[in-house]
């Protein structure tokens, strides 16, 4: 057996837990050999929870002294990209949260440091890893559904003033923006992952309730390479939780409702004419062993991409699409203005910042 790939983690919030999962359910090919967060107490604490050999409070100590393959990242946004690009100067990978970077320009330094060392990062975006939305992609991209028409992308969640008052978070400098990067973030790049390539995008943001800087409802209309139409509605105002896509095309409608994960049984199939499309029907009920949306899913493919020296699947100009996605979002929300894929290059205010220096303090 080969040895296995020495991984570490920075960030021990409540999502940290999810990355423990992660390399546990990788026994034999990935091991977790540290921890770090600037409070030692917490570091250590989680640690022992964890069953992790070492704890750190110094990140860049922690990769001289580790010297891991593979970094898993889950501090505050603002530190993603230095820490992406620390880790990758450092000789290892990196798998980042959500938000993967701030901007465009933030990822150019990102991608200049991966052609420097040879290194890689990639975006955690676990929605794409589930078997069944495997499954779902191949069978939309071999066009047993038809066209696809029409789309709906809501992530209507709730978060409350308990949530907000952590430091970071309802900033704009530091978190980036409000349920556009921190929640939508993961229905939209799944929504990018099965219909492909979009081509322009209309939006608006506001702020109904919360008291942060930035907003806490955003609306947008995207039209896609392939003709497709699709509503987004991101949200941290909403009571009764829910993630919700569906797709009409020519011949079926695929729905997916979920809340933070999903398995098979949250999809749906609705054909024009059951009796007819008893073949469409078959294609579809053909399953395979069902794997969850779970960060573990994803940590298998990158540890894949690791073996086979190539750029992991949500990295590269996968994690380009999502950014330039999310900038032309902010972009049409406060400039009013439709904006097309590619027209966001360097000199506008808006590749250096998804605000574009539009975001102000309440």
């Amino acid at each position: 057996m080969n040895k296995p790939y020495r991984v570490v983690l920075v960030g021990t919030g409540g999502i940290g837990d999810a990355h423990v999962r992660a390399a546990a359910s990788m026994p034999g090919r990935v091991q977790l050999v540290a921890a770090c967060d600037i409070d030692a107490k917490r570091a250590q604490d989680f640690c022992t929870r964890s069953g992790i050999p070492r704890a750190y409070t110094d990140y860049a100590a922690m990769l001289k002294t580790e010297q891991p393959d593979l970094v898993l990242i889950a501090a505050p946004p603002a530190l993603h990209a230095d820490m992406s690009i620390a880790a990758m100067e450092a000789g290892s990978w990196a798998l980042c949260e959500k938000p993967l970077c701030s901007s465009l320009a933030e990822l150019d330094r990102i991608q200049a440091v991966e052609k420097k060392t040879g290194k890689f990062t990639a975006s955690v975006f676990q929605m794409r890893f589930a078997s069944s939305n495997t499954h779902v992609r191949s069978l939309l991209n071999a066009g047993t559904f038809g066209r696809p028409l029409l789309a709906i992308c809501h992530t209507l969640w709730f978060r409350d003033a308990a949530y907000y008052a952590v430091p970071w978070r309802g900033k704009w400098a530091t978190e980036f923006g409000g349920p556009t990067t921190s929640q939508g973030i993961h229905t939209m790049d799944h929504l990018l992952h099965l219909l492909g390539e979009w081509s322009e995008v209309r939006a608006v943001i506001d702020n109904l309730y919360h008291k942060i800087e930035v907003e806490d409802v955003s609306m947008a209309h995207v039209k896609f390479a392939n003709g497709a139409r699709a509503s987004i509605v991101n949200s941290t105002v909403s009571p009764r939780q829910e993630t919700y896509m569906r797709l009409d095309c020519e011949r079926a409608t695929l729905e997916l409702t979920h809340l933070y994960a999903y398995a098979k049984e949250n999809w749906k199939c609705t054909p024009v004419d059951p009796v007819v499309d008893a073949a469409l029907m078959s294609a579809w009920n053909q399953f395979p062993p069902d794997v969850r949306s779970t960060h573990g899913a994803q940590l298998e493919t990158m540890v894949a991409s690791m073996e086979a020296g190539t750029t992991p699947a949500t990295g590269g100009d996968t994690a380009r699409g999502t950014i330039e996605f999310l900038t032309a979002l902010y972009k049409s929300a406060f400039t009013g203005a439709p904006v097309t894929r590619g027209s966001i290059q360097p000199g506008d205010p808006f590749y250096s910042v998804f605000h574009g220096g539009f975001g102000k303090k309440e």
